[in-house]
């Protein structure tokens, strides 16, 4: 009897005990130096390293864009078939950071600090819609809509039109420009040491958190133009009003005017932080420049040449290679290679936005009648000299440019070339570019010749393509993530109808090319 009663006690001294246990379990295994949450600043930080990570400065899409070529390991063009890297990344990328700043925004809310906190809030929904302005311009039709409603069951997102998704974006942002014109209160703690666009004085320009708001209001005015004229050949009215709004109330809405407004990401310059062209370059020299880049800087005379490449090792001269050429050059030191000011520094940078664009741009918006500040010419001429700003031509140079052979003839043509030289290093955007508008176009013999109608196709998509006589273009798009295929199948089916080999086909919506397939 005793022993029962020694076992029930016992028993019941454990149960104590563990019940005892399992009450402290939290307090006792957690760390008191511990962060509950990571604060605002770091997650701000580390949302824009990642993307710019991904979306900063791809030499794949520089390939597309008529900058670069492989001169190693050529490209066939058949290497878009669905993964999870590459392409894939950014799409990843881009859904993870969105989520990580919507945490930020909802803490903010929970907090009741919006007002000691609207700095933050705002940025973190500017970048929002950064990243997903970047997957509709990359992929096309998207998840948006459903894309975060997973604590409501939704898991298996519906895709939206890139029609309907970019018209979101430049809603959202209009709401954001006007959130960063009502102004904040001097309480605001700003964004923090890890605002690595404009506060961070590593990397950033290190202004304090009030000049660092008002470079960011720049930042979302010009994306607003940015992105209105991206889709201005399916949505004219939305454009026009876009433009004359932001030009013509500089003061509400602030736009990048000048180089010391423009927006680059500057690498720390240490591992794994190297600036990516500089960090490609310490393994690989697989890419070298492109022919049709090469030429036409040496046609235009363009002072510039001489910042966006080197001379070519073997004698001196400066010689693009075809980007998917037959066969591999006889001597890749023949050919030459990106600029110094582009590769060669592990602090470099990766441009966001470039201020040339925004009188690109105005030029533009001039040239189809709209009301703007300037004339097509002027905003032209100006886009040009801050283009050479941008690159460090003298003035004298660019002047010379001006009045020679760059000098304004008053066409679209004149105004798209000069715009994509200027986006140099920005391939997706110049890719966009090209999409939007034809250009540049130039005749290569042994791919095409001009049409019936006198129009010329660009060396692209290379003599050893695998679909030469099926696709007479560079990708339409990016291909959609194997993930989506394994998980989210019958939505992304749906969306990829028309699309064929995973790139090309249909074209995504604001492209409005006949002439390529």
């Amino acid at each position: 009897m005793k022993s029962i009663f020694k076992t029930i006690a016992l028993s019941a001294s454990m149960m104590f005990m563990l019940s005892a246990c399992t009450s402290d379990f939290e307090e006792i295994n957690t760390d008191p130096d511990a962060f509950t949450s990571a604060p605002y600043t770091n997650m701000l930080g580390y949302v824009i390293t990642e993307g710019m990570q991904q979306w900063g400065t791809s030499l794949d899409v520089c390939q597309w864009a008529g900058y670069v070529s492989e001169v190693q390991y050529l490209n066939n063009y058949e290497g878009y078939t669905p993964t999870n890297n590459t392409y894939g990344n950014r799409w990843y990328n881009s859904y993870w950071g969105y989520t990580q700043l919507q945490d930020i925004i909802d803490r903010i809310a929970v907090d009741g600090a919006s007002e000691d906190y609207k700095q933050m809030r705002d940025v973190a929904m500017l970048w929002q819609n950064y990243l997903m302005y970047n997957v509709a311009n990359a992929f096309g039709p998207i998840p948006y809509s459903e894309a975060f409603k997973g604590k409501e069951g939704v898991l298996q997102s519906k895709y939206d039109s890139d029609e309907v998704v970019l018209k979101a974006v430049l809603e959202n942002l209009k709401t954001i420009a006007d959130s960063f014109a009502n102004g904040y209160t001097s309480s605001d703690y700003g964004l923090g040491i890890s605002d690595f666009l404009f506060t961070n004085p590593a990397v950033g320009k290190g202004l304090n958190k009030d000049d660092a708001i008002k470079k960011w209001q720049k930042f979302c005015n010009s994306l607003r133009l940015r992105i209105a004229m991206r889709i201005v050949n399916k949505a004219p009215e939305i454009t026009k009003a876009t433009c004359e709004e932001i030009f013509n109330n500089p003061t509400q809405y602030p736009y990048v005017q000048s180089i010391d407004d423009q927006v680059y990401f500057w690498w720390q310059g240490t591992r794994p932080y190297f600036e990516p062209w500089y960090n490609n370059s310490v393994t690989r020299d697989d890419d070298g420049m492109a022919d049709i880049f090469i030429d036409h800087l040496k046609k235009m005379n363009d002072p510039r040449l001489f910042v966006y490449a080197k001379p070519a090792k073997t004698d001196g001269e400066y010689r693009g290679y075809e980007n998917g050429a037959s066969l591999n050059p006889a001597n890749i030191h023949a050919i030459s290679r990106i600029g110094a000011m582009f590769r060669d520094n592990a602090s470099g940078f990766s441009p966001l936005y470039k201020a040339s664009e925004t009188y690109y741009m105005m030029a533009e918006a001039a040239l189809r009648g709209w009301n703007v500040p300037m004339s097509a010419e002027e905003a032209y001429n100006k886009g040009v000299l801050t283009s050479m700003a941008e690159n460090e031509v003298s003035d004298e140079n660019a002047k010379a440019y001006l009045e020679g052979p760059g000098k304004f003839d008053g066409s679209f043509d004149m105004l798209y070339f000069e715009q994509w030289v200027s986006m140099f290093k920005e391939g997706i955007e110049a890719w966009s570019l090209y999409r939007r508008t034809g250009f540049p176009t130039y005749i290569h013999s042994s791919i095409s010749a001009p049409d019936d109608k006198g129009k010329v196709y660009p060396k692209y998509p290379g003599a050893r393509s695998a679909y030469k006589g099926i696709h007479n273009d560079v990708p339409f798009r990016f291909p959609y993530p194997n993930n989506q295929f394994s998980y989210n199948r019958a939505n992304v089916t749906e969306a990829s109808q028309g699309i064929e080999n995973y790139v090309w086909g249909k074209q995504v919506w604001w492209d409005t090319r006949t002439d390529v397939h």
